[in-house]
């Protein structure tokens, strides 16, 4: 605990925040109605992993920063960081929240958006086009095994990259295959698609490109290349090199 708490105390200085805890947790409001993403996705779905599975996440999350108060002190993101060296529930129930934060937000019924100048620029230049970023997505969706998601994520070294992770892992934690801030997720637990789509996973990965907010991607971008959570993975990066 000692070890921890002096962890903590170091988090909040590197990355400059204030401290002041966002527990307890509130369940974000949709920008949209659960019916308005028909037919790529249905308002049953939609209401159901909105206010009951990312309820269920926000609320365990308070539950066990009442366990934890430690933890309580550091924004979300700063908690993250932890990654493996997190409580279960803390980081299981953490990753939730942030996941679908993003997730929700990136859905749009606004069709036909496009990303900005520069965030196609760094698609062009990473993937060589759209058509080969949707297909890596696609694949890195798809081939996760069980439950989890996909992302699009910036790296610390100004690339972007698809990765996949399991369960509620995001790619700012600690443990992570690739690290770095998301700025698209997928999610690919069954209850995002089931019951529209049953066990036909590859026809959701294919009709939620429709519902994308391109927009709203483009700015977390923007936002992404100032986050000081960037700063810090690049450290632990470098750290964590053998010489």
């Amino acid at each position: 605990m000692k070890y921890i708490s002096i962890l903590i105390a170091s988090l909040a200085i590197v990355l400059s925040h204030e401290v002041n805890a966002q527990a307890p947790y509130v369940l974000k409001k949709l920008n949209y109605e659960y019916n308005a993403l028909a037919p790529y996705i249905d308002a049953q779905t939609m209401e159901i992993h909105h206010s009951k599975h990312h309820q269920g996440y926000v609320n365990n999350l308070n539950e066990a920063l009442k366990e934890n108060k430690d933890f309580a002190a550091l924004k979300l993101e700063e908690l993250l960081l932890l990654g493996e060296k997190l409580p279960v529930a803390i980081r299981n129930n953490g990753g939730g929240v942030y996941n679908h934060n993003l997730f929700f937000d990136i859905l749009s019924p606004k069709l036909n958006t496009e990303p900005s100048k520069s965030l196609q620029a760094s698609i062009d230049a990473d993937f060589k086009g759209m058509k080969e970023l949707k297909a890596q997505m696609n694949k890195a969706a798809a081939s996760r095994f069980g439950s989890g998601w996909a992302w699009l994520v910036l790296t610390p070294g100004g690339k972007l990259v698809v990765t996949s992770t399991p369960n509620q892992d995001n790619p700012i934690m600690l443990g992570s295959e690739v690290r770095g801030i998301p700025i698209m997720g997928i999610d690919v637990w069954e209850h995002a698609y089931y019951l529209k789509y049953q066990n036909k996973r590859g026809e959701y990965l294919d009709s939620i490109w429709s519902v994308l907010d391109w927009n709203v991607i483009s700015a977390k971008f923007e936002e992404a290349k100032q986050n000081p959570v960037l700063k810090k993975i690049a450290q632990e990066t470098i750290k964590s090199k053998p010489f």
